[in-house]
Parts: C-alpha cells; sequence; structure tokens
C-alpha cells in the first residue's frame, strides 16, 4: 500500500506554487482516508482531517495544516483525471493480482450517470463509463463527452485498459460493430447483448431460437436457484450456426449467438424473460453463461457508489471534481473489497466500523 501511494506524489501541481499552502498529495490522500471512513462531503473531508490531525500527520506532510472544504473541492477541480486513472488501475491490478491465472477474466462494461452533478445551468450531469471485472475491481473508466455518449466512450476506455486475453460484457448500448473491431484489436473476446437498436440483426436471432428445431441442436445448460423470494431458472443456448446471418462479416470475430431463458416462479406467479446475445467465442456455454452472469458485477458496483458512497446525493457541480471525486470513491471500494475487519460485513457496514476508530483501521489499510 505504501509503495502505491507514492505515485501520488508524482501527481502534476498546475497551481502557482509561491500561492501553495497545501500539498497536492496530502489533499487527495486526506479525501481517500476521509472515504473509508465514511466522510462523503467536502465539508466532512475537512471536519475528518481537523479530528484526526495528529494521526494524518504520520502518514502525509500537511505543513499548513488541514485545508478548508472549498480548498480540497477547489484542488479536486484542477487535477489532471490522468493521473488519478493511472494511479486506480494500478490499485486494482495490484489489489486482484492472479499470477500464473489461466482463467479468463469477465470484465463488465457499463455507465452511470452522477446525478448530484447538474443544475439548472448545466443541461448534462456527469456520465462516466466503468470497466468491472467478475470480482467486482474498477480498473478504469472514461468520462463520456456532454456532446456524445457511451458509444464513442468505451473505445477509448478500452484504448486505456488492458483487456488482452479476457472477455469484455456490455449491455445493448455497447453493441457495435466499432466496438467490437476495438476489442478484436486488443485480442480480447466479447459477449455483447443483442437489443432492438441492431433493427433485422436482433430480430434475425431472435428467430432463430424460436425455431424448436435449431434450438435443440445448440449447446445446453441451465441453473436453478432461489432469489428473491420465489425459485429462478436460468436457461442458456449457444450455437456457431451462424453462415445464414446476413452482416456476420460486419462484426469481427464473431463466432457463436446465444439465448438465456430466465424463469422466475413467486407467489404463484411465473416471469419469463428472454435475452440474445452476439459473441466471438467458440461453443462453450459454460463459459458464456459465466460471462453473462458476470455482467452484473459492474451494474453491483454503481450500485455500492450510490448506497455505499452516496454519490447521487453528492450535489459537486463541478465537473472535474465530481469525476475525481469518483475515482477515489472507486478506490475506496477496491480497498474495501479486500480490507478484512473480522466480521462478514457490507461495504457500507465496513465504512462505518472505520469512522468509529480510524487511527486502528487506517493503520491496518496502510498495512495491506
Amino acid at each position: 500500500m505504501e509503495e502505491l501511494l507514492e505515485y501520488l506524489k508524482y501527481v502534476k501541481d498546475e497551481r502557482q506554487q509561491h500561492k501553495v499552502k497545501h500539498k497536492i498529495y496530502d489533499i487527495i490522500m486526506l479525501v481517500f482516508l476521509a472515504k473509508l471512513s465514511n466522510a462523503d462531503e467536502w465539508t466532512e473531508f475537512e471536519l475528518f482531517g481537523k479530528l484526526h490531525e495528529p494521526f494524518l500527520k504520520k502518514h502525509l506532510e500537511l505543513p499548513n495544516g488541514i485545508p478548508s472544504h472549498d480548498t480540497i473541492q477547489r484542488v479536486f477541480g484542477m487535477i489532471e483525471s490522468h493521473y488519478l486513472d493511472v494511479f486506480q488501475k494500478k490499485f486494482a491490478e495490484v489489489m486482484n493480482s492472479e499470477e500464473g491465472s489461466k482463467i479468463k477474466k469477465i470484465l463488465g462494461i457499463d455507465g452511470k450517470t452522477q446525478r448530484g452533478n447538474k443544475n439548472k445551468n448545466q443541461e448534462r450531469a456527469n456520465h462516466i463509463v466503468s470497466v468491472v471485472d467478475d470480482k467486482g475491481f474498477c480498473f478504469g473508466q472514461e468520462l463520456v463527452d456532454e456532446k456524445s455518449n457511451e458509444i464513442t466512450a468505451i473505445p477509448s476506455l478500452l484504448e486505456k485498459v488492458n483487456i488482452k486475453g479476457h472477455i469484455i460484457t456490455t449491455d445493448a448500448m455497447g453493441c457495435q460493430t466499432s466496438i467490437v473491431e476495438k476489442i478484436r484489436k486488443k485480442r480480447a473476446d466479447y459477449v455483447l447483448a443483442l437489443k432492438g437498436n441492431q433493427g433485422t440483426f436482433h430480430a434475425d436471432v431472435q428467430l432463430y431460437f424460436e425455431d424448436k428445431e435449431f434450438l435443440s441442436k445448440a449447446a445446453y445448460t441451465k441453473t436453478v436457484e432461489k432469489a428473491r423470494g420465489g425459485i429462478e431458472t436460468r436457461e442458456y443456448w449457444q450455437t456457431d450456426d451462424i453462415g445464414w446471418l446476413s452482416n456476420q462479416k460486419d462484426w469481427k470475430g464473431l463466432k457463436s449467438i446465444a439465448m438465456t431463458r430466465n424463469t422466475i416462479t413467486k407467489d404463484g406467479k411465473t416471469m419469463i424473460e428472454q435475452r440474445y446475445f452476439i459473441s466471438s467465442l467458440p461453443v462453450d456455454v459454460k463459459e458464456v453463461a459465466r460471462a453473462i452472469r458476470s455482467h452484473w458485477m459492474v451494474e453491483s458496483y454503481h450500485w455500492h457508489l450510490d448506497v455505499t458512497f452516496k454519490e447521487d446525493d453528492n450535489q459537486t457541480i463541478d465537473k472535474q471534481a465530481a469525476y475525481n471525486l469518483n475515482i477515489i470513491s472507486k478506490m475506496a471500494l477496491n480497498v474495501l473489497k479486500i480490507y478484512d475487519i473480522g466480521k462478514k460485513m457490507s461495504m457500507k457496514l465496513k465504512r462505518f466500523a472505520i469512522c468509529t476508530n480510524p487511527e486502528k483501521f487506517l493503520s491496518e489499510i496502510f498495512e495491506l
């Protein structure tokens, strides 16, 4: 941990140095440690620092004490996100290292809006696309341009993250030929949700799996489990019989198509949902099923940002400051996932536990 944190000392400081009272490293670390300790607002970061200043000085320089919340927020709006992006990526790789593992990671990509980053003078709030692996570690993010959408942000994100040898999953928004080309260029595989945004392509795949003869020839697996107070049956079909697809060549590396059918029985009622996917994987229905099931992890990660870190309640209007704070929250969440306090706790409860005795728990985190 200490070696990783050294990287932050190389973050470029754009401020006029003769006016600087507080080191940029100290400010980033103050927010990071406060985030772990259940603080979410700029005023809370300042208060955390003042209440625990003697302890913080063991790890930070703080030549002029604790900066005000206005200073903390202003500096966060000046930090080049590139430095935090790189640091967060290094952080996640070290915390989730699996040297020698031959199992392909599932890397789910999805976007989330910072709903508090909007007012009557600002048309759009920050929308951030993140890549999260199947163990729940975030490896990077990309801020969507105000005049664009996820389709343009995803290739840029893929360019920043090492995806070689892994499997990329996205929702229907990410099912684009340009994104598929980028994934294959970086020597990764894909399992992408296919919906009506692809017009006849989606309709053709749907019609294929509605044919019982074709369906019976596809590879098949299923799981049955208790979920949401009912019984959920998940069925998966996969086939490489795709020679009939008229636009097959438009999708680089396309080798198979798949369908899932989720059947939930609860209180005597049954609900059925069917979804369709395209993939560069050869027929291995259990591997495709693993990829489809694992995509929920990125959605769970975004849920934690809202519930555990109250991101949507934060009213930071400055887009750069809000984006940088998002990265810090993700780094804190990565730490909480591996930090074992001693009892099985939710991420939210871990933050509360840390805030009851920051000196004890943060000292242990520094030793990770």
